[in-house]
C-alpha cells in the first residue's frame, strides 16, 4: 500500500554524527519508530581485469571501494525480515543487507535469534573513482551464498569493534570480493526505544579481547590481595609471638629470673 511505501522511505543516514569519518550511521524508522539500526564501516576489495602492456595478456588489478558518507539508504522492517540497502556515486555502487529473525532448538529450549541471511553489492566498473581501464567495463553483482553471519540472540544488538571479513561470489567471472567490517553495531529487529541500541550482544573476537584486557587486572587484583593477607597473617604472627613471656628451658636460668 501507499502507506506501507510510505513507511519504508522514512530512513535517515546519521552518519555525520560518527566521530569516525569512516564510519557510517544509518536508522529506518516505521510507524514514527526506529525498526532498523546500524552502524558500521565498510570497504570493498573488488579485483577486476586490465590489459597487460602488450595488449594481449590480461592482469588483474584490485579497487578498495569504501562505502561512502553520504550514501543514500532505503529500508524495510518486519517481524522476521529487514532490508537495509545503500548506494553512492549515483547508484554506481549498491549494498543490499537482507536480515532474517528465527528460532531454533537449543538445550535451554526453544531460543530467536536473528542473523545477516544475504549481502548483495552491485559495481560498476566503469566509474572511475575506483576502476581504471576495465576490460569489457560495467555492472556486475558479487553476492554471499549461504551466509549466516553476526548470529544474535532475538532483543538484543550485534557489537563488534574487530574487523571481520566476509566473502562475495561476483558476476564477473566468478571472482571473489571480499567485504570488511569493522566498528559494527548493528540490530534490525526489537529496538524498543527510538534511537536506542538495546543491550549488545559481542561478537567472540570482542569478548576474547575484552578478556584479554580484564584478565591481567583480575589477576593482579587476586595476587595483591594474596600479598596483604599474607603480610596481614604475618603481622597478626609476630604481634602474637612478641606478647607471650619467653619461658626459659635451662632450669638454672630460674634464680635469675624474678
Amino acid at each position: 500500500t501507499a502507506a506501507r511505501l510510505a513507511a519504508e522511505q522514512e530512513v535517515e543516514n546519521l552518519s555525520g554524527l560518527s566521530p569516525n569519518p569512516e564510519k557510517d550511521i544509518f536508522v529506518v524508522r516505521e510507524n514514527r519508530t526506529t525498526c532498523l539500526m546500524a552502524e558500521f564501516a565498510a570497504k570493498f576489495i573488488v579485483p577486476y581485469d586490465v590489459w597487460a602492456s602488450n595488449y594481449v595478456d590480461l592482469i588483474t588489478e584490485q579497487a578498495d571501494i569504501p562505502l561512502s558518507r553520504g550514501a543514500e539508504m532505503k529500508g524495510k522492517c518486519g517481524t522476521n525480515e529487514s532490508e537495509l540497502e545503500l548506494s553512492w556515486l549515483d547508484q554506481a555502487y549498491i549494498l543490499k543487507l537482507f536480515f532474517l529473525k528465527e528460532g531454533h532448538n537449543t538445550s535451554r529450549g526453544p531460543e530467536a535469534f536473528w542473523r545477516l541471511s544475504r549481502i548483495q553489492f552491485t559495481y560498476d566498473t566503469s566509474e572511475l573513482t575506483y576502476f581504471k581501464d576495465a576490460v569489457s567495463p560495467g555492472k556486475h553483482t558479487a553476492s554471499s551464498h549461504r551466509l549466516s553471519a553476526l548470529v544474535t540472540p532475538a532483543g538484543k544488538s550485534y557489537e563488534c569493534q574487530a574487523q571481520q571479513t566476509i566473502s562475495l561470489i561476483s558476476s564477473d567471472h566468478q571472482k571473489s570480493v571480499q567485504l570488511l567490517l569493522s566498528e559494527v553495531r548493528l540490530q534490525p529487529f526489537d529496538i524498543t526505544a527510538d534511537f536506542v541500541f538495546s543491550e549488545e550482544h559481542k561478537c567472540p573476537v570482542d569478548q576474547r579481547e575484552q578478556l584479554e584486557e580484564t584478565l591481567p587486572l583480575i589477576l593482579g587484583l587476586i595476587l595483591g590481595l594474596v600479598i596483604v593477607i599474607t603480610l596481614g597473617i604475618y603481622h597478626i604472627h609476630h604481634k602474637l609471638t612478641a606478647s607471650q613471656v619467653q619461658i626459659p628451658r635451662d632450669r638454672s636460668q630460674y634464680k635469675h629470673m624474678g
